[in-house]
């Protein structure tokens, strides 16, 4: 089963955990744009990858069906902004668990993610280490001994890792101390961003957490620091639960009827869905919706999203006919 339709330790507000490096090879320059540059890029890494393994296949977006790949966006394996500006040149690298994902050609050579559920810093981060290493000794990168592994962008030069954390605030929402919390961390070296990470907003109460420094911190310390904060954060929404508990007729009241629209509605939207979805899984992990488990939260989370409603169902819809079919699916997978 994928990762991201499973739950793990702190899956109750630490929903998925990606590692991020940030690299770039010596025989070629930065920021390619130009098509026959880029095709020698991959051709390289092509040449390479049965020495990288892993079950990696090469993917060029082009290839792909828009709907394909705003599937791999909405499962968080591809940012937006590739897909937007690459969606001719770019490509991935890809194995079936999908819990690495290597995009080649956005803002750097390489983008090399590796995904895990739940909270799981420092096994997500061996595994992307250990990966990372096997490609650098296979094509090598560009390295300066002062500036560490070097980047398009200088917010990235040192380690060139993005650790991030997706965490899952509703409580802290409702007893009005999400923005407290955040301004608090973001004190503290960590961004907070939205679900699909650098300019988007929290929605459903999602919320994305990463180290800012890459720079004169090794790995090993940025994933510690940003463990400590998370932890703290996962405290801190816990306690607000327990402070949303003590009115259990009103919390339970505002679930149920969140639960209940899901199971009765006949057509609904995207953002309907992210609000409604939030109490719903909030009302699981607490254990007050029995009819529910961990792995359907999650296939609703998944597939009431366009693109991924689109695959589950093997057809293309219309915006106003997906309405309807999400309803359609949200109950399917309730009965199951």
């Amino acid at each position: 089963m994928n990762w991201y339709l499973q739950s793990s330790n702190n899956s109750d507000v630490a929903v998925s955990t990606r590692i991020r490096f940030a690299r770039n090879f010596n025989d070629f320059k930065f920021n390619l744009n130009n098509k026959e540059e880029i095709e020698q890029l991959e051709n390289v890494i092509k040449n390479n990858l049965y020495q990288i393994g892993y079950g990696l296949k090469f993917l060029k977006l082009k290839n792909m069906d828009d709907i394909t790949k705003m599937s791999l966006v909405e499962k968080h394996l591809l940012s937006p902004n590739f897909v937007l500006k690459r969606n001719e040149t770019g490509s991935i690298l890809i194995n079936d668990e999908e819990n690495i994902c290597i995009m080649i050609g956005e803002e750097d050579h390489l983008r090399i993610q590796v995904f895990n559920c739940g909270l799981d810093l420092d096994n997500t981060l061996n595994l992307a280490i250990e990966l990372d290493e096997k490609i650098g000794e296979t094509i090598g990168y560009a390295i300066n001994k002062k500036y560490g592994y070097l980047t398009s962008c200088p917010n990235n030069l040192g380690t060139g890792l993005k650790a991030s954390v997706m965490v899952h605030l509703p409580a802290l929402s409702k007893t009005k101390n999400t923005q407290r919390i955040l301004d608090a961390i973001n004190n503290f070296g960590i961004n907070i961003r939205g679900i699909y990470g650098e300019s988007t907003e929290g929605t459903g109460d999602m919320y994305q957490l990463s180290n800012q420094q890459t720079l004169g911190i090794s790995e090993k310390e940025i994933v510690k620091n940003l463990n400590i904060i998370v932890e703290k954060i996962i405290d801190q929404e816990r306690q607000a639960r327990k402070i949303l508990a003590k009115d259990q007729l009103d919390l339970e009241d505002m679930i149920y009827r969140s639960y209940g629209i899901l199971t009765n509605c006949r057509k609904i939207s995207l953002e309907e869905v992210r609000d409604l979805l939030s109490n719903i899984k909030l009302g699981t992990d607490l254990g007050l919706i029995n009819e529910l488990t961990d792995l359907k939260v999650q296939k609703l989370y998944l597939y009431t999203k366009p693109a991924n409603l689109q695959k589950y169902l093997g057809s293309q819809y219309e915006a106003i006919e997906r309405d309807i079919k999400r309803a359609e699916v949200i109950q399917s997978i309730i009965k199951e």
